[in-house]
C-alpha cells in the first residue's frame, strides 16, 4: 500500500529542485559545449535565444498540448524536449521522481536500471525572461528515426492515484470503464502509411472506444503501413515489454498511476534486395555499383536502383521509399522479370529482406511483392530499433508492494500483441 505522498518538494529543497540533480546535456548537442543552459554568457542572452527557437513538439500524440494548455511540450533546438512542470503537486512530484532516479550519487540497483527504461533526464531548463516556468529537459526518443510512428499507451488498472477524491476517481473511470479489466488505454498513436507517404493521428477518443472484442484490431492498426502488418515491430515492441515487466516483478519501493508507454519504431522500412533471373537470392551488399558487370547498365528511378547485367542477368532493387514506387517502377518490369518467393526463416537475423524460392510466379509481381515485403520476419537487426520507455510519472508514490495494476496491464498487453503477432 501506498505511503502518504511527498509533499511539495520545492518548498523543502527549492536550489536542487529549481537546478536539478542532473544538468548535463546530450552527447553531441547544439549546448554540449557549456556545462548547463543558461550559463554561458552570463545566463543571458543565449538562453532567450535558444527559448526563441523552441517549437511545439510535432510528434506528440498525447498529454498537454501546447498551445492547447499551459504545460506543453516543446523541441529544443540542441534536440531534446521541454516538458513543462505542472501544478503542484503533479508537477513538483514528478521532477523529484526523474532527480531520484537520475541522482549523480544514486547507488540504488533498482532506480540504475529504470534508467533503461526511461527517457534521459538533462536536468530543467527555464527562460532567464519567465524563470518560473520551468521545463524538464529530457531525450527526444524518436530523433533517430526517419519516420517515426508513435504510440502512447496508459498502463495500469487505475489512471487515478491512492489519494484521488471520490469525485476524481468516478470521472476517471466513466472514461474508460474497461481500464480496470485489462490495464491499459490507447491514449493516441501516430502512423506512417508507406502506400501514400502520410501520416495517420488517432486521438484519446480513439482508444476510449475500444471494446475486448476491438482491442486487438485497434493497438494492430498502429503496426500496419497501409501495405501488411509490421510483424518485427511488434515482435521487438513485445521484448521490450518485458524487459520491463520484469523490473515490475522485482521492485517493491514504487507504484505507478496514470502513467505511460511510449512506442516508437520507424515507419521507413529499409530493405535492399538482389535478384537473379536464375531464382537465387544475392544476399544484400553482394552486388553494389562497382561490382556491375561490363554490359551492364544503371536505371534511377523514383529512388529505387534497377542493376541490370546483359552479362548475367542480375537484377537489384533498392528500396528508399514508399511501396507505391517500388510497385509503379516493378509493373513496368513484370513483363521483364520472374520472381520466386520462399518463406523467411525466423531465425534468420535478416539475411535479406525477401528470399526466393523454387516456384514461378509467372510475371504476377504487383501481387506477390506484397507477400515477399511485409512477410517480414520477428528478428529484428540492429539498424531497425523499436523504443519503449516509460514516461508520465506526476503519480508515482513510495510502496512496500508489487505494483500489481501495473503488472496487470503490461501482461496483458504483451497478451495483445502476441496475438496480433500470431494472427
Amino acid at each position: 500500500m501506498a505511503t502518504e505522498p511527498p509533499r511539495c518538494a520545492a518548498s523543502r529543497e527549492p536550489e536542487r529542485l529549481l537546478r536539478g540533480a542532473r544538468a548535463d546535456v546530450p552527447p553531441g548537442s547544439a549546448a554540449s559545449s557549456s556545462s548547463a543552459e543558461g550559463e554561458e554568457e552570463g545566463g543571458g542572452g543565449r538562453s532567450a535565444r535558444l527559448l526563441n527557437g523552441c517549437v511545439p513538439l510535432s510528434h506528440q500524440v498525447a498529454g498537454h498540448m501546447y498551445g492547447k494548455d499551459k504545460g506543453g511540450i516543446l523541441q529544443h533546438p540542441d534536440g531534446t524536449v521541454l516538458k513543462q512542470l505542472q501544478p503542484p503537486p503533479r508537477g513538483p512530484r514528478e521532477l523529484e521522481f526523474y532527480n531520484k532516479v537520475y541522482a549523480a550519487d544514486c547507488e540504488d540497483s533498482v532506480f540504475l536500471e529504470l534508467q533503461k527504461y526511461l527517457p534521459k533526464y538533462y536536468g530543467t531548463w527555464s527562460s532567464p525572461t519567465a524563470p518560473n516556468d520551468l521545463y524538464l529537459k529530457l531525450e527526444d526518443v524518436t530523433h533517430r528515426f526517419k519516420k517515426p510512428c508513435i504510440m502512447d499507451v496508459k498502463i495500469g488498472q487505475k489512471s487515478y492515484d491512492p489519494y484521488a477524491s471520490a469525485e476524481k476517481i468516478k470521472q476517471q473511470v466513466s472514461k474508460y470503464p474497461l481500464m480496470e479489466e485489462i490495464g491499459f488505454l490507447v491514449l493516441g498513436m501516430r502512423v506512417y502509411r508507406a502506400h501514400s507517404d502520410s501520416y495517420e493521428t488517432q486521438n484519446q477518443h480513439y482508444g476510449r472506444g475500444l471494446t475486448k472484442e476491438t482491442v486487438k484490431d485497434g493497438v494492430a492498426q498502429f503496426f500496419h503501413n497501409g501495405f501488411c502488418l509490421r510483424k518485427d515491430a511488434v515482435a521487438a515492441s513485445i521484448q521490450k515489454i518485458k524487459e520491463i515487466l520484469q523490473w515490475f516483478e522485482k521492485q517493491k519501493q514504487l507504484n505507478f498511476y496514470a502513467s505511460s508507454l511510449l512506442f516508437v519504431y520507424d515507419g521507413l522500412y529499409p530493405m535492399t534486395t538482389t535478384w537473379l533471373n536464375d531464382g537465387s537470392l544475392v544476399e544484400k551488399g553482394r552486388v553494389s555499383k562497382g561490382q556491375v558487370p561490363s554490359g551492364g547498365t544503371l536505371e534511377y528511378n523514383n529512388n529505387i536502383r534497377v542493376i541490370s547485367s546483359t552479362e548475367n542477368g542480375k537484377v537489384e532493387t533498392s528500396v528508399s521509399k514508399g511501396f507505391s514506387k517500388m510497385y509503379a517502377l516493378h509493373k513496368r518490369h513484370q513483363s521483364q522479370i520472374s520472381l520466386q518467393v520462399e518463406t523467411v526463416e525466423q531465425d534468420n537475423i535478416w539475411k535479406s529482406s525477401a528470399c526466393l524460392s523454387q516456384e514461378h510466379l509467372n510475371g504476377n509481381v504487383i501481387p506477390q511483392l506484397e507477400k515477399v515485403f511485409c512477410h517480414m520476419p520477428t528478428t529484428l537487426p540492429e539498424s531497425m530499433e523499436v523504443e519503449v520507455r516509460m514516461i508520465d510519472f506526476a503519480h508515482v508514490f513510495p510502496s512496500n508492494t508489487h505494483d500489481e495494476g501495473y503488472i496487470h496491464g503490461l501482461k496483458n498487453l504483451i497478451t495483445v500483441l502476441q496475438n496480433i503477432l500470431d494472427t
